[in-house]
């Protein structure tokens, strides 16, 4: 159990999780929007257990994640996919500021459930055989430096963390303000179901004409950054005592 310790608004931490097959780098737009107003981003790496990535189950990054929200002073958690599902598990438990959940992997009991990734194995094999095309698919609202940036950084996944987090896990109600932010070109997590999350969260629900992976990616993700930024300014410092 933490110690109390309350933040003023402009020093209130940010933990960024990042997506399957991802790492910080996705945050790297992020993190300069909050650094451009000296605002703490911190954007962890999420490693497979020390038996291999194909051991990995969700429970170890959600280990990870825990450790290092622990490690700062009421953060804001900000999650991307199944980023997100892991940050609004946590938020709860680590007593975050605020919430922001971008194209977030619904919990259990919220419809409709996104589809599980195929795999001939137990690792899902992203960067061993990825194609400059698919990611172009991927990110059709990014340009070009942006694409090849993601390319060249898509890591391989364990099948059973994306197991685990498709079929969903039960999750404690946050606690904090939140935001839902969803992609209406999000062909990973559905729509409706972001919706469906935003509603029993009691959530500010924004969506965004954006692929998956394109608020953080795309040509509007500076944009985007910013708008979430001035919405945890104005919810940290109304819920301050």
């Amino acid at each position: 159990m933490r110690t109390m310790q309350r933040n003023d608004d402009t020093t209130i931490p940010a933990l960024a999780i990042h997506g399957a097959g991802g790492g910080a780098w996705e945050w790297t737009i992020w993190q300069r929007v909050w650094q451009a107003q000296a605002r703490p981003f911190v954007a962890p790496e999420l490693m497979p257990a020390a038996a291999g990535l194909a051991r990995t189950r969700l429970a170890d990054y959600l280990a990870q994640a825990r450790a290092a929200a622990l490690a700062l002073p009421r953060p804001c958690l900000i999650g991307a996919s199944l980023g997100g599902l892991i940050a609004l598990a946590l938020a709860a438990q680590v007593e975050a500021s605020a919430l922001v959940l971008v194209d977030a992997l619904p919990p259990r009991g919220i419809a409709p459930r996104p589809t599980a990734r195929r795999s001939d194995g137990d690792i899902v094999l992203w960067a061993s055989r990825r194609r400059f095309a698919s990611t172009q698919r991927a990110l059709p609202d990014a340009d070009a430096a942006a694409q090849h940036h993601a390319f060249r950084r898509w890591r391989d996944e364990s099948a059973a963390v994306l197991s685990d987090a498709v079929d969903g896990i039960d999750v404690l109600p946050p606690g904090c303000p939140v935001l839902v932010i969803a992609a209406e070109l999000d062909e990973a997590v559905p729509m409706e179901a972001s919706q469906a999350l935003a509603q029993r969260l009691g959530a500010t629900f924004w969506p965004l004409q954006a692929s998956h992976v394109g608020p953080l990616l795309g040509r509007r993700a500076a944009a985007t950054a910013a708008a979430a930024l001035a919405w945890i300014q104005s919810v940290t410092h109304t819920a301050k005592p």
